[in-house]
């Protein structure tokens, strides 16, 4: 099942972000290269894909995983969770509705 992971930035994360970035998208090429990463990235403070000093507000992730558990254990190992760039991190269940998930398709 699909899942929505959000994670809510703290104030002034900029440079604590740029300090752990690395780690925190290894994880993601982990669960892009088994398949699993839907999409993912962050949300910019301003109206801009590159928002400079401006930074971020926060990440949303949508990945398939087994269970809702096994999502809340991956988020919780996040570097960013871990190092406090998020100040919280919500984890869902997410139905894919809109494109059409592959399965459906045929």
């Amino acid at each position: 099942m699909l899942y929505s992971i959000v994670g809510y930035d703290v104030e002034n994360s900029l440079e604590l972000r740029a300090q752990v970035r690395h780690e925190h998208v290894a994880r993601l090429k982990v669960l892009e290269e088994s398949g699993h990463l839907v999409i993912a990235g962050p949300n910019p403070a301003i109206d801009s894909n590159e928002p400079g000093a401006a930074g971020m507000t926060g990440s949303i992730i949508i990945a398939k995983f087994k269970s809702l558990d096994d999502a809340k254990e991956w988020a919780a190992e996040d570097p960013y969770l871990k190092t406090g760039v998020y100040r919280k991190v919500e984890v869902k269940p997410f139905k894919q509705v809109l494109p059409a998930p592959e399965e459906e398709q045929d």
